[in-house]
């Protein structure tokens, strides 16, 4: 009990400390230097909207500027937006309620020549997040937060427990796994062309989005990189009601999508 309360002091302490560090930003961003567009692109759903609009600040507030901060919403949720969103200077668009592939496979299909960049609508994102992204573009899929996938005597992947979990040193190879949590770049032409196909991202993965953007990625010959240390997650409160990361572990959704992946395209070695 003391342990717990413990925890929720520190938290609270992070939240303050993150809330007063975003407040105070008064940076003039530098322009971020790629051969194509950058677009940052997210989504939110109901019970997060009430917390979206300090991950938006954080995103808009970078030491690099994108071109385009892209929010997407299902139809249903674009009622229940807070109106102070409206001042942010961030695009609102509506797309088909694809959960969680919402904050990638429309701007795919919107603006398969950039960089996108995505964010999750939890969590806080420090000052020069995106700019650790972009300084690392040229290898084609770039993440702060990642695994290491370990392999069994087949070469086939193990069960996810048993992957090398939260990496702390930069890393680069195709057994490096981003987690859609820290933010993950992609370069233009990074995907398989698949990636953007929703009756099969629905059907073999329909709740383990970084399975599926993982293999679409290994296909075309990916080595990820992460860049950085530890990525600490700090979550906004009254955000984690839903927890999609928490679901995938406790109910091995990971685990089936991985193995329906592996039955529909196989392990895309080297």
């Amino acid at each position: 009990m003391i342990a717990d309360a413990f925890r929720r002091w520190k938290h609270a302490r992070r939240i303050r400390a993150a809330e007063a560090e975003i407040a105070a930003r008064s940076f003039s961003p530098a322009p971020h230097g790629l051969n194509a567009p950058l677009v940052v692109s997210l989504t939110s759903y109901g019970p997060r909207l009430s917390v979206v609009g300090k991950v938006l600040q954080s995103l808009m507030r970078q030491t690099v500027a994108a071109d385009r901060v892209i929010l997407w919403l299902a139809e249903a949720d674009m009622a229940k937006l807070p109106q102070e969103i409206a001042g942010l200077g961030v695009e609102i668009r509506v797309c088909p309620d694809w959960r969680s592939y919402k904050k990638i496979v429309p701007t795919l299909q919107e603006a398969p020549g950039s960089y996108i960049v995505t964010a999750d609508d939890d969590v806080y994102y420090g000052p020069g997040w995106l700019e650790g992204l972009v300084a690392a573009a040229d290898t084609g899929v770039a993440c702060h937060r990642a695994h290491r996938v370990t392999l069994d005597g087949q070469g086939r992947p193990r069960a996810y427990d048993d992957w090398d979990r939260h990496i702390t040193a930069p890393a680069t190879g195709p057994l490096i796994f981003p987690t859609g949590v820290g933010g993950v770049l992609y370069a233009p032409n990074a995907f398989h062309p698949d990636v953007t196909d929703a009756e099969k991202f629905m059907r073999l993965a329909p709740s383990a989005d970084d399975v599926w953007l993982y293999w679409m990625h290994r296909l075309r010959g990916s080595r990820p990189q992460k860049v950085g240390g530890r990525f600490r997650v700090i979550e906004w409160p009254g955000s984690q009601a839903e927890n999609l990361r928490a679901s995938n572990l406790g109910t091995g959704g990971n685990d089936r999508a991985i193995a329906a992946m592996l039955a529909e395209y196989g392990w895309p070695e080297g």
